[in-house]
Parts: structure tokens; sequence; C-alpha cells
């Protein structure tokens, strides 16, 4: 009897449960959401949420899981937010709650996961450990999991564990080191300042059968550059001939951009020129590079011609080229440009954000364009209804700015 009671009391609360986190993603609790509609209500809810305790519970209430590109993302979000507001314990519990109580996420796939978000969260001695557990959870350690292992360290910075792992972990552990295994190494070493340490990994990848790509060689290269250790970019082009890996556009656009970064950005023009001398054809993505190098070297002028001439030659600008044009061109005053370039950006359904769309607003009101001014905050509020207040006060300004032209007019 006493069984009994206690098995309908449990019942109950998992009911209870199941209807307050029901409650959190769908208040109205009307129509069920489905599992793709929870992921995407959990994600915008997530970036506007700054309680850590609610943020957890958005992500119990859509019972998120790594085999969704949108739940990847709202993970992620979740645990970069907890850590910014210190919510350390938090992610410990929530992670060891997932593992104790979601049976479908005790596998090497979520595990890998987790280890990157306790690296994240710069949590990296629970990342260590869970890997040491994987073998107790079911779950063998193997280049999966040290991959992930070695990217928690990067992403907590922490280059020097990095090389630890990679030294230590494969035969402490017995794992075989893969592709990507050292990819992730030589990453690190060039994110680190360390970019000649990579030609030792290399080396090894050679004699272990792990033929290096031109991923390898494309971080090897944009290192080297960030290093200005630009003599160093013709051997790397040369040991990529050497192991037979093709110097594509690919290469080319890690080394237009590397130049950019650098603000050299009419060397990388130069090379882009030289490229299509070759008969090599260049992509979108040679073009935005150089656009956006310009732009941040204040040579607008030269950004623009490329801008128009990409578009007049084929290319399709990418949403972040159109945003970067936006924002440079109001930035130089050109507002009659940056409107134009806006207008071609929202037909592709690609808006600016609020920022630089207040910045193009305010500087059409200046140069007595209210009426374009005033269209554009109309089809803003239409997109994006939830945050119409935020144009309260430019609106405000903007009648004040028709009644004096009105008054002008009249007198």
């Amino acid at each position: 009897m006493a069984s009994n009671i206690i098995f309908r009391r449990f019942n109950s609360f998992r009911h209870l449960q199941a209807r307050f986190f029901s409650s959190v993603l769908n208040p109205d609790f009307t129509t069920p959401l489905s599992s793709k509609e929870k992921s995407r209500t959990a994600l915008s809810l997530l970036k506007r949420e700054k309680n850590p305790e609610r943020i957890i519970d958005i992500c119990r209430a859509a019972s998120l899981t790594p085999e969704s590109h949108l739940d990847r993302i709202a993970f992620s979000i979740a645990i970069s937010k907890l850590a910014d507001l210190n919510y350390l314990d938090g992610i410990r519990d929530f992670i060891e709650e997932l593992l104790k109580t979601r049976p479908d996420l005790n596998n090497e796939k979520f595990i890998s996961h987790a280890i990157i978000y306790y690296g994240q969260a710069g949590l990296l001695d629970n990342a260590f450990q869970l890997f040491d557990q994987m073998s107790q959870l079911g779950v063998p350690q193997n280049a999966k999991s040290l991959n992930a292992l070695l990217f928690s360290c990067m992403v907590a910075k922490q280059y020097n564990e990095v090389k630890r792992v990679y030294l230590e972990f494969p035969l402490k552990y017995d794992v075989t080191p893969n592709l990507d295994t050292y990819n992730t190494v030589i990453k690190s070493f060039c994110e680190s300042g360390s970019s000649t340490s990579c030609y030792p990994v290399i080396s090894e990848m050679v004699n272990r059968n792990c033929k290096p790509n031109a991923t390898t060689f494309g971080t090897l290269i944009a290192g080297f550059y960030k290093e200005e250790k630009l003599e160093e970019v013709g051997n790397v082009l040369n040991l990529m001939r050497k192991y037979e890996v093709p110097i594509g556009i690919s290469t080319y656009n890690t080394r237009i951009q590397s130049l950019c970064k650098l603000q050299r950005t009419n060397e990388a023009k130069e090379l882009l020129d030289g490229l299509i001398l070759t008969g090599m054809k260049p992509n979108s993505v040679s073009y935005c590079h150089l656009i956006h190098g310009y732009c941040k070297e204040g040579k607008l002028h030269e950004a623009n011609n490329l801008f128009h001439k990409m578009i007049n030659s084929g290319f399709k600008p990418d949403s972040d080229c159109y945003f970067t044009m936006v924002s440079y061109l109001c930035k130089n005053g050109d507002f009659d440009e940056g409107l134009k370039v806006c207008k071609q950006s929202m037909e592709k359904d690609w808006v600016p954000n609020f920022s630089t769309m207040k910045m193009l607003v305010e500087g059409l009101a200046k140069i007595s364009k209210v009426h374009d001014a005033k269209e554009l905050v109309l089809k803003m509020k239409e997109k994006f209804p939830k945050n119409a207040h935020m144009w309260i006060e430019v609106e405000e300004t903007l009648r004040k700015l028709e009644d004096t032209e009105m008054d002008s007019i009249d007198s």
C-alpha cells in the first residue's frame, strides 16, 4: 500500500516537473512544441536570459542534444553566459546531472562536447576528470575524445596543457592520434605564437602515415603571418608541394586574409591580381577579405570600388561583407551609399545590427533625408517588433526634425 502511494507521488512529481519545463518554453501550454521548435525557442530565450537558474531551466526544458546543430549552439551560448555570470558550480552540477539523468547523453558524442564546455568555462580540471572517468561510464577514450580535450585546453588558452596532453595522453590512454589531433595541436601552437614548433608535429604526422592536408598548412601559414615571419610562408608552400597538397584558392584566401589583418591590404590585392594572371579563379571570400581590409584601413574608396566590381563580376558578398560596408560607409559620413548598400542587404533578408542601423538613420536625418530615415525605422520595427521600443528616442528626434523642416517651408 505504502509503495503504491510513493509510486503515485513520484508520478505526480514527474508530471508537475514536465508541465513546469514545458511552461518555460511554452507559457500558453497549448499545442506541444516539436523538437525543432523547442530548440529554436530555447536559443531565442537563452540569448536574452541573464538569470543563471533560468538559463539552466531553459536547457532542461528543451532536452538539448549534441545530435542537433541548433542544440549545440544553444548549449554553447548557455555555458558562455553561465561562465560570464561566474556560475561555475552551476555548470558543474548541470553537466553532472545530464550525465546521470539522461541515458541518451551517456555516450562519446555528448561527453566529448561536455569536455569542451568545461574548457569553454575555464574548468579544465573538470574536463580532465571527465576524460579520465570515461571508461567508468562505459565509454572508452578514443581520438575523438582526445581531440575534444585538446580543444578544451585551447579554448581555455592553456597552451602548455595542449602540449602536455599531445605528448603524454596518447600513450597513457592507448589512443592513436588522427589528422584532427595534429591539426588541433598545430592551431594551438600558432595561436600561442609558437608556429615554428609545428614543423616537428608535421614530421611526426608523416612518420605515422597521417598525411597533412590544406587545413594543416593553412593554419601554419596564418600563424607565421600573425607572427610577421613572412619568410616562413614560402617554406610552408614548399612543404605543401613536397607532400603533394594542392595550393588552391583556400590557401590563397588564407594569405589574403592574413595580409589584410596586418593592414597590408594593397599587398593582398597584388596577390589576388597575380593569382588571376596565373589562371586561378578567386571566389567571393577572396573579395570579402580585401573589402574588410580596406575598410579597416580607412580606404573606403578602394573598398567600395571592389565591392561593386565583385557584384558586377557575378560574385556574391556574404552578410558580414554587407554589414561591414554599411558600418564603415556611415562612419565615413557617406550615408547615401550606406543606404544603398543597406537596402541591397535587406533585400536578401540580412539586416545590420541596431547600432549600425541607428548610425545610418541618424546620418540620413543629418543630411535632410528624414523620409528615408523614417522608412528604415518602420522596416526595422516591422522586422523586429520586440525591439520597437529601442527606436522611441530616435523617432522623437526625427519628428522634431520633420517639424522644423515643415516650419522652414511654411515661412
